[in-house]
């Protein structure tokens, strides 16, 4: 039986604290109720000897706590999913955001979702393909992988990240829906991916979540879990292959120390909660593919890192739940390269079991290593070129500071609109690789040669 309460004693920030509560428990969903009729919600953060810490979903500024009542409902924050949802825009408590009807809900879903049984998990080693050739030629995403972009303030990660939403897909036959959140946004931002995601038709199979930076504190840490119970509905329920994209994690981090700092805690590394490692877990390992169910999730979280530092503890502790990491560099992005994806600190962990005969192509484990090869070799010819002197180098070493100039501009610089196939980029990795004479492919096999160099 739902229970209210006017014993609400206290409001600080976002945080409201309720006295003498019975059965409350952590992440219950409240309603508070004013006496002009007025509702707010939040959601149970703590309970203590019979005091329950509600953080508000809305800013707390009017609310006359001595007039006002709190009722628990009993259950956690629920999002109502139907396949309509796909098509449409909401904001990050659920919400229509484009003018349109409430969804008519065929099921409503925790949005905290499901712990997955690690023997249920099936292991990732599909292909997806999102027509970027750094991405499918060399760090391969698998269908379930959770594969991170790390991005650095200023890039256009979020021309990357509508991108792939609008090229991304599986093999021919098979459902697939991209879901799209993106967290403490500017106005500026939303119109950007509202407009692209309409001029494009991505938004045919797309469900996008958008939270405004003027939106609450509470309502940017419900966004990721919004998308991510709309992408469990999409694929365990409706059999699909979904794709999420989260922007930017960085934010959201943001947030999850806000409320830390309201609520006095004892800060971590850098002023962040020490339950960030934990809370960034409980997103990212919602990714997988579960068996007997043919739907999958894959995700592509998006974060800035502060100060451009990889050790900062958001893409650290991020580096340690996912499987690998698309970098983006600054320094390219200065040549005039799109997307400006550096390609040798990057790495996807799982991208040997997406590629090859049947999924890519039988050469693609072989070019996929002499690429990476050779543009290092050729990154180390051009710096020694710099320090002594173009005419300190061998022919070879040429060769290769010609292949790594070559590699950038017609590889590396594909546009923000180039949509490639895996075949198509394959195929430009031969281009490049004809470059070098055949003795210097020492990661090739001998057949793929006789097949492919001569082409």
């Amino acid at each position: 039986m739902q229970k209210q309460y006017k014993s609400i004693k206290e409001v600080v920030g976002p945080l409201m604290l309720v006295e003498g509560v019975e059965g409350v428990t952590y992440n219950e969903f409240v309603e508070i109720r004013q006496a002009n009729g007025e509702i707010r919600h939040g959601k149970v953060l703590e309970v203590n000897e019979g005091n329950a810490m509600v953080q508000l979903f809305t800013s707390a500024q009017g609310l006359k706590i001595k007039d006002s009542t709190a009722r628990f409902v009993g259950r956690s924050l629920e999002l109502p999913v139907s396949a309509d949802m796909i098509g449409r825009f909401f904001d990050g408590m659920g919400r229509p955001r484009d003018g349109g009807p409430n969804v008519i809900a065929e099921a409503r879903m925790d949005i905290n979702g499901t712990p997955i049984n690690p023997t249920a998990r099936n292991y990732p080693d599909a292909f997806i393909q999102t027509g970027v050739s750094t991405i499918d030629g060399l760090n391969t995403l698998v269908r379930g992988q959770k594969l991170p972009i790390f991005s650095m303030s200023g890039l256009p990660h979020a021309q990357l990240a509508t991108q792939i939403a609008r090229q991304a897909s599986v093999g021919d036959g098979e459902k697939f829906a991209v879901v799209f959140a993106a967290m403490g946004i500017t106005n500026d931002e939303a119109d950007f991916f509202v407009k692209e995601f309409e001029r494009t038709g991505a938004l045919a199979h797309s469900v996008v979540f958008l939270n405004l930076a003027s939106d609450p504190t509470l309502e940017r840490i419900s966004t990721p879990r919004m998308a991510l119970t709309a992408a469990e509905y999409l694929a365990f329920e409706l059999d699909m292959h979904v794709l999420v994209i989260m922007t930017d994690i960085t934010l959201y981090a943001e947030a999850l120390r806000e409320v830390s700092a309201a609520r006095k805690e004892v800060p971590g590394r850098r002023g962040y909660p020490g339950y960030l490692y934990t809370d960034l877990a409980t997103l990212y390992e919602r990714a997988g593919c579960i068996k007997g169910k043919t739907g999958s999730i894959t995700q592509i979280p998006i974060l800035t890192m502060p100060e451009d530092d990889k050790t900062h503890p958001i893409p650290d502790l991020t580096g340690y739940i996912t499987e690998g990491q698309i970098v983006l560099s600054r320094d390219l992005s200065k040549k005039g390269f799109t997307p400006p994806v550096d390609v040798l600190p990057s790495l996807s962990r799982l991208k040997d079991k997406g590629i090859g005969k049947g999924k890519t192509r039988h050469d693609h484990a072989d070019v996929l290593n002499q690429l990476f090869a050779a543009y290092a070799t050729g990154k180390d010819a051009r710096e020694l070129a710099q320090i002594l002197g173009e005419s300190a180098l061998s022919n070879t070493d040429k060769l290769y500071a010609k292949f790594a100039e070559a590699f950038e501009q017609k590889f590396i610089n594909q546009g923000f609109n180039a949509n490639r196939t895996i075949i198509d980029t394959l195929n430009i990795g031969w281009e490049l690789l004809r470059i070098l004479p055949k003795t210097e492919l020492k990661r090739i096999r001998q057949s793929n040669i006789d097949e492919f160099y001569g082409k």
